[in-house]
């Protein structure tokens, strides 16, 4: 079974996210922010992250960035479910690891499953 991190400082969202993954067989965990994030990561060697990247404290692109910095969690695929997604290019994040980019405004609960499955194979 596939561990996904869930970092999401937004708890209902967190809750939302956690019973869609685990409705589609992912085992799941949550961290409200990007520095909590850092030691679950290294904790708990997730298969996948699904990242807002606006935290409360430290941004999701600082832990992009740190994830980066280490061979063993850059290859952790990432996706970003965020309200600045219309923003955002996959091509400029995609050398963060970032597979996927779902809108929080316009997604569907089982887009976040879809996004997972699609970065894990």
């Amino acid at each position: 079974m596939s561990k996904v991190l869930i970092v999401e400082d937004d708890d209902w969202l967190a809750a939302q996210h956690r019973r869609v993954l685990e409705k589609a067989g992912y085992q799941t965990i949550i961290s409200p922010h990007a520095l909590d994030a850092i030691v679950m990561i290294d904790s708990e060697k997730p298969d996948a992250i699904v990242l807002d990247v606006l935290l409360t404290g430290s941004t999701g692109f600082t832990l992009l960035h740190e994830l980066q910095s280490y061979s063993d969690t850059a290859a952790i695929p990432v996706i970003i479910c965020s309200n600045v997604a219309d923003s955002l290019s996959l091509e400029d994040v995609e050398p963060y690891g970032v597979k996927r980019i779902v809108d929080k405004l316009t997604m569907l609960p089982d887009d976040i499953a879809t996004a997972v499955r699609g970065a894990l194979t």
